[in-house]
């Protein structure tokens, strides 16, 4: 199944708790209202990570993308019980756990299994469907292995922190190579990195149906039940809402449903996904991504130049204890911030103060990267303020200018000249740290070459094309910055 509640965002996790009352569960158990929350809301936000064929997947469909697949199916038949609208939110698999303890989804449907570990955290709905495992390989390799035991000193590959990977890990003499996503795994596998790879059989026959290269053999592997079903989860001490819930996974199973109707549907979108793979063909992808990555890059500069210097002043503050502390706490933030991972912040912004204030995904990651680029740029007009010699001080004074006139004509404007290419190169790294927004579901240009990877199953030409895309970008923005630092150095 899709991956556990890993290491990382357990500290994620305690981190917001430590800001967030831990008595908002306790509110939860004590008067559970989640059915009528919902019912009274009107919309039930499902959240997903569509990178898992044929339980939720990216698909074009009359020229757009949008999220289908079997699990989409029972959150529409979910909703529609429950009299509310379907409202899909997508992001990267380890952040949906985060999204619903803290309120940005209300269930989640992403072919999750329900082991005993997360049902500590939220609560599970009965079983809606069960599955197994297999071991996808190349078809070049079909007579060399049969099974798990076939692998000996080989190299198998499975999603990190999954039940395959253990499986692999404790079950096998192979090698275990763990990544993220299943795309990359199987451009692992068509690259021979690894072997083969462990996955559900329903992602297995998805990837062999679409990729005629590929095969499926038998994995053996001896898995639990919980380890290998799938359902959906709600937050805890949602009793209310899960036992309305599970009246309509109790009919998906009796009527059969995700056998008769959902997977076949989700295997047409399959084969309509491979009719055109060319990148030309997704090109209103690429072009989003990019929107949204200059969006984002473009914000942040603006936010962090203006969160920059007002850090810089603050740390160069001297005189009375005020200024003292102001000198400290900026210093303080500098510190943190620069020791800290973008992909944290980005996180905390997004999943923490969300709990506060519900932030969309694309302002949390603005924010985020501002605050960060804030930090760096900080020090680079610090470091310009300081180059500027100190008789153009005492000249400016002596002529009757302010502290803050001083600083505003004469050492600022030198100092921004001064740092003007440590400026360029930290707009050109925005440029590319802003894919990191990719994981709270942001379209930026990473986001959009995974929609396209699962679209077509093809994975090196979406790397190269947004490879190309972001050269493209970063060579424009750098002639830019180049030409405006000529006209300083001429001025």
């Amino acid at each position: 199944m899709k991956k556990r509640f890993g290491w990382f965002l357990a500290i994620i996790v305690a981190l917001i708790m430590t800001v967030v009352p831990l008595g908002q569960t306790q509110h939860a158990q004590a008067a559970d209202n989640s059915l009528e929350q919902i019912q009274k809301k009107g919309v039930l936000v499902m959240g997903t990570s569509p990178d898992y064929p044929p339980y939720e997947f990216q698909a074009t469909v009359n020229g757009k993308s949008k999220i289908v697949g079997m699990d989409v199916q029972i959150g529409k038949q979910v909703a529609k019980d429950l009299g509310v609208k379907l409202k899909i939110k997508s992001m990267s698999f380890d952040s949906l756990l985060v999204a619903l303890q803290t309120g940005k989804v209300d269930m989640i449907i992403s072919g999750m299994n329900p082991t005993p570990s997360r049902r500590k955290n939220v609560d599970f709905t009965h079983v809606y469907y069960q599955g197994g495992y297999d071991i996808v390989i190349n078809k070049t390799d079909k007579g060399k292995y049969k099974n798990k035991n076939s692998f000996k000193n080989g190299t198998l590959g499975a999603q990190t922190g999954t039940t395959q990977y253990n499986a692999v890990k404790n079950q096998t003499t192979a090698k275990a190579k763990g990544m993220t996503s299943q795309s990359d795994l199987i451009l692992a596998l068509q690259s021979h990195k690894v072997d083969g790879v462990a996955m559900e059989k329903p992602s297995a026959e998805a990837y062999v149906a679409n990729n005629k290269s590929l095969v499926a053999i038998p994995s053996d592997f001896n898995m639990s039940s919980s380890a290998t079903s799938s359902a959906i989860a709600f937050r805890k001490g949602s009793t209310s809402l899960v036992n309305k819930v599970n009246k309509t996974v109790d009919r998906i199973k009796k009527q059969n449903l995700v056998k008769k109707q959902y997977l076949p549907a989700a295997g047409k979108y399959l084969k309509t996904n491979t009719v055109n793979t060319s990148m030309g063909h997704y090109w209103k992808a690429f072009a989003t991504g990019i929107e949204y990555t200059l969006i984002i890059t473009v914000c942040s500069v603006f936010f962090g130049f203006i969160i920059g210097i007002l850090l810089a002043l603050a740390r160069m503050a001297k005189g009375n204890p005020l200024k003292t502390a102001i000198r400290w706490l900026a210093t303080a933030y500098v510190e943190f911030i620069r020791g800290t991972p973008m992909m944290v912040q980005v996180m905390f912004v997004y999943f923490g103060l969300g709990l506060f204030v519900n932030l969309p995904a694309l302002t949390s990651g603005i924010i985020a990267i501002s605050l960060n680029s804030g930090a760096y740029v900080a020090e680079y007009i610090r470091g310009g303020i300081n180059s500027v010699d100190v008789g153009q001080t005492e000249a400016a004074r002596s002529l009757g200018m302010s502290n803050g006139e001083t600083m505003r004509y004469v050492v600022l404007p030198q100092a921004l000249k001064n740092i003007w290419p440590s400026l360029g190169n930290e707009f050109i790294t925005l440029i590319k740290d802003s894919s990191i927004v990719s994981i709270i579901g942001v379209t930026e240009l990473i986001y959009q070459s995974n929609i396209v990877r699962s679209d077509t199953y093809r994975g090196v030409a979406p790397i190269v094309v947004i490879m190309v895309l972001y050269f493209i970008l970063t060579f424009t923005a750098s002639r830019i910055l180049n030409y405006f630092e000529r006209r300083m150095q001429h001025d």
